[in-house]
C-alpha cells in the first residue's frame, strides 16, 4: 500500500474522530440555535498572559443582556477555538442549546503550544509545576491563572467559574481541579484522559493501533509557528479497516513506511512499551486526591475510546474528598454522544428513549445552575447510573454499591459456566494465528466503529480460535453491578500471547410472550462488556515478562464496570479469545522486548490453553444486586 493509499485511508479515519470534537453539526438543525448566538452573544478575543509570559488564545462571549451579572463555562482545548475572529461565531456555545438560552458567559481556550496560543505543546503533560516552583508551568497553573484573569477583566460575570470537556477537552476539566482557582465552582469531567497506559490508546498493555495512528496523523503532525485551520488529514482508498492493518504489518513499518519519524509523540510512545516513569509522570489520578469544586464526571458504557477514564477519575476524586462533593452519571452512550446524539439506541441495541436529552435536562443544566447560579435543584445522587438489559437510570450512594452478593462462576467441560470447580478436570484449546486475527466488528471495520460495542457476537462465537462458555438459562433477572474479575489459567505453546475476554447476554430465541420466534432479537449474543491483558503485563505493568511455554499460568485481570441486567430467559456467555484486531494491535505470540520493534518473523501461531480443573480452576467474579 503506498503512501497515497494511506493517507487517503487515514483522511477517513480522523473525520470520524474529529467529529467527536467540533462544533458542527446538521445546517438545518442549527440555523435556528446559531442565529439565537449571534443576537444574544457578542464575541471578544483575548491574548491572556500566564506566569511565565506565554500569552493563550482566548475567545469570549458575553451575552448582550446586561441585566444581570453571569457566571462563565469554561472550556480548554487542544482542537482549536476555531472560527477565528471577533466578527466569526460558533453554532454552538453550551453543552446544550438550554445554556445558551439560559445565560451565561462562554469562554474557550486553545491550550499552550496549540493553534493560536503560545508556548510548547505537550501531550498529557505532566503536572509538576508546584513541584518545580517559581514561575514553572504546567496545565494546572495555565487554567489557574486563565480564571484568575477572566473574573478580574471580563466584564458583567459574577465570579464564579464552571468547566466542562469531553475527552481530552475532559482532561484538562478535570486538572482544573488540581490546585483550583477560589472563583472555580463547578466542574464535569466528561469521558476524561484519566492515564494513557490504561485508556485510549492501551488497554491493560496491549495497543490500539487505529486509535493511536490515525489520531495523530494530524494532532501529531510538526508545524512552525501558529496556523487556524486543522491540518489537513492522510487520504484513503479503502474503507476496510481490517485489510489495512493487517497489510500494515508489524508496527515497526509505522515510522519506516509512512510517518518518516515526523511524528514526535508517536516516537516517544514507541520507546515506552512498559508502564514506566514516563508514563507513570503522566497518570494524572495521582494529583486529584483534593477536589474542591462541585464535580460531575460523565462517561458513557459504550465508550469505545475512554471508559476507563471517568470510571477511575470518580474512584479517585471520591477517596479523596471528605465531603461529598463529586458525582458521576454512567449513560448508555458512545464517546460524547450525551451532548451530540439522541442516546435512544446503540447499534442494534434498543435503548427505549433519549437518555442524552434526559440527561442534559435533568442533570447537566441544574448541576451548573445549582454551583454558579446558586438556584434550587434536586438533590443529586452520588451516582446515577443506566441499567441496560433494563433500559432505566438507577441511583446509588456510592459507585459500586456497597451492597450485593458475591457470585463465582466457573468455566468447565462442555462449554459450560458452572457454580463449583470442575471435578472432571481439563482444558480448552485453540490455534491463535496473527496472519488471521479475530476481528473486533462483524461489519467492514475502520478501526473503531462505535456500535460493537454492543454488537451481536454470533460472529465470533462461531470461530473456531473462540472459546465459549454459557451458563444456564436464568430463572429470574440478575442484575450485575461494577467490576468483573477475571482468574485465568492458561498456557501457550509460545513465549507470548493476549487474552481478551467478552461478557455477552444471550437472548432467547423465541419470545416468552407469545411464543414466537423473535427475528430482530432471537438468539441474539448482544455484548456487554469486554476487556484484554497482553499476557507479559500479568504480574506487573512495569515489568514484563515472557510465558514459560506449555506451564499453566494464572492470568489475572478485570473487566470495566457495568450495571447490566441479565433478563429471565437470557443466558450470561464468556467468550475468550486471544486477538481484538484491528482495534488492538496483534501480539506477534513469540516475545520481544519491545512490541514496536517487532519484525514480521517475530509474529507465530500459538496453541493456547484454557484450564478449567479443581488444581487450574479458571473464574469469572462479580456482584449482583437487588432490582
Amino acid at each position: 500500500m503506498n503512501n497515497k493509499t494511506l493517507s487517503r485511508f487515514v483522511s477517513l479515519f480522523f473525520l470520524l474522530l474529529l467529529a467527536g470534537f467540533t462544533q458542527a453539526a446538521e445546517p438545518k438543525k442549527q440555523d435556528k440555535r446559531a442565529e439565537h448566538i449571534r443576537s444574544h452573544y457578542a464575541k471578544y478575543e483575548y491574548q491572556i498572559p500566564m506566569r511565565d509570559g506565554v500569552k493563550l488564545f482566548t475567545s469570549v462571549y458575553i451575552p448582550y443582556d446586561k441585566s444581570t451579572k453571569y457566571p462563565m463555562m469554561m472550556q480548554r482545548t487542544p482542537y482549536r477555538v476555531a472560527p477565528y475572529g471577533v466578527d466569526k461565531y460558533k453554532t454552538k456555545l453550551g453543552p446544550s442549546e438550554s445554556f445558551e438560552k439560559e445565560g451565561f458567559i462562554f469562554v474557550f481556550q486553545d491550550v499552550r503550544g496549540k493553534f493560536m496560543s503560545e508556548g510548547e505543546y505537550v501531550n498529557m503533560r505532566p503536572q509538576d509545576a508546584n513541584d518545580k516552583g517559581g514561575n514553572a508551568t504546567d496545565d494546572a497553573t495555565d487554567t489557574y491563572d486563565t480564571i484568575d484573569w477572566l473574573v478580574k477583566n471580563i466584564p458583567n460575570n459574577n465570579g464564579k467559574v464552571g468547566m466542562w470537556g469531553t475527552s481530552y477537552p475532559g482532561y484538562y476539566t478535570s486538572v482544573a481541579a488540581i490546585n483550583s482557582h477560589k472563583a472555580l465552582k463547578a466542574i464535569s469531567p466528561q469521558a476524561p484522559i484519566a492515564d494513557w497506559f490504561f485508556d485510549d490508546f492501551h488497554r491493560n498493555g496491549a495497543f490500539s493501533t487505529p486509535m493511536a495512528f490515525i489520531f495523530f496523523d494530524t494532532f501529531d503532525k510538526q508545524r512552525n509557528g501558529q496556523f487556524a485551520h486543522w491540518p489537513k488529514g492522510m487520504d484513503s482508498t479503502t474503507p476496510d479497516g481490517y485489510d489495512f492493518f493487517r497489510n500494515l504489518g508489524p508496527l515497526s513499518n509505522v515510522n519506516k513506511n509512512y510517518f518518516k519519524g515526523e511524528r514526535p509523540f508517536w516516537n516517544e510512545l514507541t520507546e515506552h512499551p512498559n508502564y514506566d516513569e514516563y508514563w507513570q509522570k503522566r497518570d494524572l489520578l495521582q494529583h486529584l486526591d483534593n477536589v474542591k469544586p462541585a464535580t460531575l464526571v460523565v462517561g458513557g458504557w459504550y465508550d469505545t475510546e475512554d471508559l476507563y477514564g471517568p470510571l477511575a477519575t470518580y474512584q479517585t476524586m471520591s477517596k479523596g474528598n471528605k465531603k461529598d462533593n463529586v458525582h458521576i452519571i454512567m449513560g448508555p452512550w458512545y464517546h460524547g454522544q450525551w451532548n451530540r446524539g439522541n442516546g435512544d439506541k446503540m447499534g442494534e441495541a434498543n435503548l427505549g428513549f433519549d437518555t442524552s436529552e434526559w440527561f442534559q435536562k435533568r442533570i447537566l443544566l441544574p448541576f451548573f445552575k445549582k454551583n454558579l447560579k446558586d438556584e434550587k435543584a434536586d438533590a443529586l445522587a452520588k451516582a446515577t447510573i443506566f441499567e441496560t438489559g433494563a433500559n432505566r437510570w438507577r441511583e446509588f450512594d456510592t459507585w459500586p454499591p456497597r451492597q450485593g452478593k458475591d457470585v463465582t462462576l466457573y468455566m468447565g467441560n462442555n462449554e459450560k459456566l458452572i457454580t463449583q470447580k470442575d471435578q472432571k478436570g481439563g482444558y480448552s484449546d485453540y490455534i491463535s494465528d496473527p496472519k488471521k486475527p479475530v476481528p473486533h466488528s462483524a461489519h467492514t471495520s475502520r478501526g473503531w466503529d462505535k456500535p460493537y460495542m454492543a454488537e451481536d457476537q454470533r460472529f465470533t462465537a462461531r470461530r473456531t480460535d473462540v472459546l465459549v462458555f454459557n451458563g444456564d438459562v436464568a430463572e429470574q433477572d440478575m442484575t450485575i453491578a461494577g467490576a468483573i474479575d477475571l482468574n485465568l489459567w492458561v498456557s501457550t505453546s509460545q513465549s507470548a500471547a493476549d487474552f481478551v475476554v467478552k461478557l455477552v447476554d444471550v437472548f432467547p430465541g423465541v419470545d416468552e410472550t407469545n411464543n414466537k420466534v423473535d427475528k430482530a432479537t432471537g438468539n441474539r449474543h448482544e455484548l456487554v462488556r469486554w476487556g484484554i491483558i497482553r499476557g507479559r503485563f500479568r504480574n506487573d505493568m512495569s515489568k514484563p515478562e515472557p510465558f514459560e511455554p506449555n506451564k499453566p499460568t494464572l492470568v489475572k485481570f478485570e473487566l470495566l464496570d457495568v450495571l447490566h441486567t441479565i433478563k429471565r430467559g437470557h443466558k450470561l456467555q464468556i467468550q475468550v479469545q486471544s486477538s481484538m484486531f484491528p482495534f488492538m494491535d496483534m501480539n506477534p505470540q513469540k516475545y520481544v522486548d519491545n512490541i514496536f520493534k517487532a519484525k514480521a518473523e517475530d509474529y507465530v501461531k500459538a496453541e493456547h490453553k484454557l484450564y478449567h480443573s479443581e488444581k487450574y480452576p479458571s473464574s469469572i467474579e462479580f456482584k449482583v444486586i437487588d432490582r
